[in-house]
């Protein structure tokens, strides 16, 4: 039987004993990989190109150059990888910054060592972890700067504007399946086919969808 891929994960965090913690924490799941751990985006294009990570576990604050810098440069050079945001507090506008730039969703920094790694498997999986005030700055972000579309729903079926209404309010893979009593398997299908219909890549893109032709 083939041996399943790890997710690579690489940590920009300023914080030297946060960092060695999560580096831990990564090592610690059989299913990642710890793809290098960096005090700063400095040299974040360099590091990234070396370590070819899946994921990126990024920090916003941050000497020299910080994260939303660092979201920017990854995006313009390795527009596949997904960044998972770390910060202290979930109403932060910087927060929002760094997905308008280009990160697939954050992770507050107090949540549990099972938070953050479901978090980092939930984004390598296409989902966008975020709280419902983040998620309605997107929204709102995507309303005021597209013009007004008609109404087209994709040919989205009933459940699978359920499960597109619950990624825009910031469900991860696990809590829409267990709120819709489906498998985390099945809620990755439907996943796939709702990107395939809207034709986006992330559910942050999916959001901005959702958004700009009224969809929900």
């Amino acid at each position: 039987m083939q041996k399943q891929m790890s997710i690579k994960v690489s940590i920009f965090e300023d914080n030297k004993a946060r960092r060695e913690s999560l580096s831990m924490l990564i090592l610690s799941d059989s299913a990642l990989e710890l793809s290098g751990a960096f005090a700063d985006c400095s040299h974040v294009v360099d590091d990234v190109a070396r370590n070819n990570p899946h994921v990126v576990l990024m920090d916003i604050q941050m000497p020299k150059v910080d994260g939303i810098e660092g979201v920017k440069l990854i995006r313009q050079k390795f527009p596949e990888i997904k960044i998972l945001m770390q910060t202290v507090f979930e109403d932060d506008d910087k927060v929002f910054d760094s997905l308008r730039n280009g990160a697939s969703g954050y992770i507050l920094k107090k949540a549990s060592p099972e938070k953050i790694i479901e978090a980092i498997k939930d984004v390598y999986d296409g989902g966008a972890p975020m709280t419902p005030s983040i998620a309605s700055k997107v929204l709102r972000f995507f309303n005021e700067i597209h013009e007004p579309q008609s109404p087209d729903d994709f040919n989205l079926s009933v459940r699978e504007k359920e499960i597109l209404s619950l990624l825009v309010d910031g469900l991860s893979y696990k809590m829409i399946a267990d709120k819709c009593s489906i498998s985390i398997f099945t809620v990755n299908a439907h996943v796939r086919k709702i990107y395939e219909k809207l034709q986006v890549h992330s559910a942050t893109e999916a959001v901005a969808k959702a958004a700009k032709h009224k969809i929900l």
